[in-house]
């Protein structure tokens, strides 16, 4: 924080506290000019005004809130100032995990009080032994398990539900984690494997150059769809077949992904009509054209081991309905 806005939120919350003060202070004192409890010589539809001092339970109530505001400020302190406490909500300026985690050792270390850090600690030995428990149990036993599930499931909708939706049907470019059609397998080791570390896609390069150009692009699409039992300009599939040689490599020669042949590149089957960034000419032409690379973060150091098998036993449920 600057030196200027330092300033200003000392001046303009102790001058508030002060004004405070001042004002019951003057509004304490009689300046009607006649005794208290006499008539001020105003009456209204038969109602005298009396003077009549400040109930003296608000005035103090009033006074205490004011002493309350300079002592809280003393404990949990003011602009740059730390109060005597060294209490603060949470470490400021955060800009990344290991950046969270070197704050949360040197606040420990200087004795500073970081009020997240005592919640995450008191979680954690309320939470840390139930997470462990489920943690020495196996994906798929855990995946009949509703109360695994539900935890689960609440692990998800906080960490995951923002690209693969709410309901995990996944959307552009995120896939459905309910339709047992996998990139890496969906296998309980494969799920939290690709949970633990992420999945960053080999990547399938831009192939308008390598194809010939727009109609080779054209043909290869039209190849691709046929793949999936689509009808297509049977001319222009056959041309494709005959380039789609250049794509075999990661797709395989039958066009079932590299799953098919045990090669852990996330290259999709094309042979299935489930489309990652959608089914239709214009978006297979585009993903050909410019190709496509996908990246999922790694979650071992943000949720640790214990939660992320939980929620592959979650995910690994929605697949086997």
């Amino acid at each position: 924080m600057s030196s200027f806005w330092n300033i200003w939120i000392w001046v303009l919350t102790l001058g508030t506290l002060v004004g405070c003060a001042l004002l019951l202070k003057w509004c304490l004192k009689n300046f009607a000019g006649v005794k208290e409890g006499e008539s001020m010589g105003h009456t209204f539809d038969g109602i005298e005004e009396l003077n009549n001092p400040l109930p003296s339970w608000w005035s103090w109530f009033f006074g205490l809130t004011i002493l309350w505001g300079f002592a809280y400020f003393v404990i949990y302190g003011l602009g740059d100032w730390k109060g005597v406490t060294n209490w603060k909500s949470a470490n400021q300026d955060v800009t990344s995990l290991a950046d969270s985690k070197a704050q949360m050792i040197a606040a420990r270390e200087n004795g500073i009080i970081v009020q997240y850090d005592r919640e995450m600690d008191a979680a954690e030995a309320k939470y840390g032994p139930i997470f462990e428990a489920f943690a020495k149990r196996s994906i798929e036993d855990l995946a009949t398990d509703k109360d695994a599930l539900k935890i689960g499931q609440r692990l998800f909708l906080q960490n995951c539900s923002q690209c693969h939706g709410s309901n995990a049907s996944g959307t552009t470019g995120f896939p459905d984690l309910t339709d047992n059609a996998w990139l890496y397998g969906g296998t309980p080791e494969a799920i939290k494997e690709s949970i633990l570390n992420g999945r960053k896609a080999t990547g399938m390069m831009a192939w308008e150059g390598a194809l010939g150009g727009e109609q080779g692009v054209k043909e290869v699409a039209a190849y691709v769809i046929s793949l999936s039992g689509r009808s297509v300009n049977p001319d222009l599939a056959e041309a494709g077949k005959a380039k789609f040689g250049l794509c075999a490599g990661c797709h395989g020669a039958d066009g079932k992904g590299s799953l098919a042949m045990n090669l852990p590149l996330g290259a999709p089957n094309l042979t299935d009509n489930i489309w990652l960034y959608g089914g239709s000419q214009r978006v297979i032409e585009e993903s050909i054209r410019n190709g496509r690379a996908g990246v999922m973060p790694p979650w071992k150091d943000i949720l640790g081991e214990e939660k992320v098998h939980l929620i592959s036993a979650y995910v690994y449920s929605l697949s086997q309905k």
